[in-house]
């Protein structure tokens, strides 16, 4: 990982819809070299796909509520079966497997308030192998790179 490939990572972060010729101009390389280097970076996995950030109060989702999750048992199967309850629940944006006193770390988007409060009993609070719920919600984010 080069100097150069740290900046072409570094722009396409910032902007993933960079076109090609733009990106070379801004990394100092020529089309054909800058192409190059991002299908090498793509090849190796090190650039796993592009995506569209989404303005989540424009989709009513604006309720953002990281939530550490303790479970009953420390078995695999209980872990399993726990990530298999939340594969598909639209609420939840990221699910974290953590080490410390709790197991798990859930980014959670909601519309509100009341949105949680439903999701906090009906989803995690019906998932038989949860055994603690901690509640935390974001008041601001002055730092998001996901933005």
């Amino acid at each position: 990982m080069d100097r150069i490939n740290k900046r072409i990572l570094q722009e396409l972060r910032s902007n993933g819809r960079l076109s090609n010729t733009e990106l070379a101009d801004r990394v100092g390389l020529s089309a054909s070299a800058c192409l190059r280097r991002v299908q090498e970076l793509e090849k190796a996995n090190v650039i796993s796909g592009y995506r569209a950030i989404i303005n989540t109060n424009a989709i009513g989702q604006g309720f953002t509520t990281y939530v550490s999750v303790g479970l009953n048992e420390h078995s695999l199967a209980s872990q399993h079966a726990f990530e298999q309850a939340l594969m598909y629940v639209e609420e939840v944006k990221e699910c974290h497997n953590v080490t410390g006193t709790f197991e798990y770390l859930l980014r959670v988007e909601t519309a509100d308030i009341q949105a949680y409060k439903a999701f906090h009993g009906d989803v995690l609070g019906s998932i038989p192998q949860v055994r603690t719920i901690t509640s935390h919600v974001v008041m601001a984010s002055p730092k998001d790179e996901r933005k």
